[in-house]
């Protein structure tokens, strides 16, 4: 399975939670020189005041467990 596998699978199991207050997230890109997975809200979470402590203590938590090599994700529009 590929790096960018693990996260889409990693996500599959966020997105229910997400999806409980209407929003939800998707893959982008993975950038692996810098360690980076790029991912994109919608609905609820794109204009929710938690969504940056939803991205850090939840999605990027979940990422980082289950791939070693992301060192960060960060949202983008």
């Amino acid at each position: 399975m590929t790096i960018e596998d693990t996260i889409k699978a990693t996500l599959v199991d966020v997105r229910p939670h997400l999806a409980r207050d209407g929003g939800d997230v998707e893959f982008v890109s993975y950038d692996a020189e810098l360690g980076i997975a790029y991912v994109r809200f919608s609905g609820a979470c794109r204009t929710c005041a938690m969504s940056a402590m939803t991205l850090r203590a939840g999605i990027e938590r979940a990422i980082r467990l289950a791939v070693r090599e992301v060192r960060r994700v960060e949202a983008i529009p």
